[in-house]
């Protein structure tokens, strides 16, 4: 299989993530996208041009980080990234759109950062500025809730926002949110967290 990806995405990295906590690296090749350039040869594989892009062992393609992160994480009849089911499913979903959403501006912000800079707008960055700021805020607080412990692609999900930090150097949500540094921090030092650190 190859996972197309680019090293900077914070979508590619909770699908890297997977490949390596579940033991995957002999059979999923990771494969470098030339995203955001006319006529990228990437296009013709994945026609969005997004990442990650997943290609199947039977030539098929996935797109969306989470769908890829569902089907490597049960190659083995034993998935363990997966959002709970039962009772408590709605809920895991409700958080997970919550990082979801953290994650989705923080890109927005991110994309605009590389832009040359006369091109930026000034609007789009105060914007998610404000965004980031009122999510990690709402952060503090359900950090504490039940669901929040372990680690599966809801957990995945916030980790790999909180992390873009390395991208941002205007995010700083540590300052004021003890309660998410404190549980960031288990994960920040796991292998498969640290081998795929995007550049900063």
């Amino acid at each position: 299989m190859r996972l197309y990806i680019t090293p900077g995405s914070p979508y590619a990295r909770i699908a890297r993530v997977v490949v390596i906590e579940k033991g995957l690296e002999n059979r999923v090749e990771i494969v470098v996208a030339q995203t955001r350039l006319a006529g990228s040869p990437y296009y013709r594989i994945n026609p969005s041009g997004r990442v990650p892009y997943l290609v199947r062992d039977d030539g098929v393609g996935m797109e969306e980080s989470a769908l890829i992160c569902d089907y490597l994480d049960g190659l083995d009849g034993e998935p363990r990234f997966g959002l709970p089911a039962g009772a408590d499913a709605l809920e895991a979903r409700r958080l997970e759109s919550l990082a979801r959403s953290l994650l989705d501006g923080l890109a927005v912000w991110g994309r605009e950062l590389v832009r040359p800079e006369n091109e930026r707008s000034p609007t789009v960055i105060e914007h998610e500025t404000n965004r980031s700021k009122r999510m990690v805020d709402v952060w503090e607080q359900e950090i504490g809730h039940p669901l929040m412990h372990g680690f599966n692609r809801l957990h995945l999900t916030l980790a790999c926002a909180l992390a873009f930090e390395a991208r941002i150097p205007g995010m700083r949500w540590r300052q004021g949110h003890p309660r998410l540094v404190e549980w960031f921090k288990p994960i920040a030092v796991r292998p498969s967290f640290t081998a795929t650190a995007p550049p900063s």
